[in-house]
């Protein structure tokens, strides 16, 4: 089992879209997205929804979609190659991730829109009680989470936020 090259994980509700190619994919360096998503992988959209991110990925880097348990499942065995970014459009689907041995040791908050039962505590980021639970679970074992939309925004701690916006 190796540990796995994660250079970036973040949070989008779009998941892969064109600033995640343009902005966030050069500023990691990363080869490889991996949208870790059921349903983009497995779900009855899932052809759909996959062409759409791959185009969106311009040829660029190496783009896989697999549901959080095969994620879970098959990280370690990546080659050190491989940077890998990590797109979610949870904090839920994160904390699944990181409380099954993917070793994430930071989480970028980019794109949580406001639905009905979310406060929103940034221009892009509403979050509910059980969003601040993944977060939470997350920040005990380790993972800083950061609201930061762009890279050259200042990143600020997402549990801050929403003590500060409540």
């Amino acid at each position: 089992m190796t540990t796995p090259n994660i250079v970036w994980t973040r949070i989008d509700e779009r998941l892969l879209h064109g600033q995640i190619r343009i902005t966030w994919g050069k500023h990691t360096e990363a080869n490889l997205i991996l949208v870790a998503n059921d349903d983009s992988a497995e779900g009855p959209n899932a052809a759909f929804m996959q062409a759409g991110m791959k185009a969106s990925a311009g040829g660029e880097y190496a783009v896989r979609f697999f549901s959080i348990q095969k994620t879970i499942d098959v990280i370690h065995n990546a080659s050190s190659a491989q940077k890998i970014f990590i797109l979610c459009n949870s904090p839920t689907d994160v904390a699944r991730l990181v409380e099954g041995g993917v070793p994430i040791t930071h989480c970028n908050v980019g794109n949580m829109h406001f639905h009905e039962g979310k406060r929103q505590i940034s221009k892009t980021v509403s979050i509910d009680a059980k969003d601040i639970d993944a977060f939470e679970r997350m920040e005990k074992l380790g993972v800083t989470c950061t609201v930061q939309n762009t890279p050259d925004q200042t990143p600020v701690n997402v549990l801050e936020l929403a003590a500060t916006n409540e």
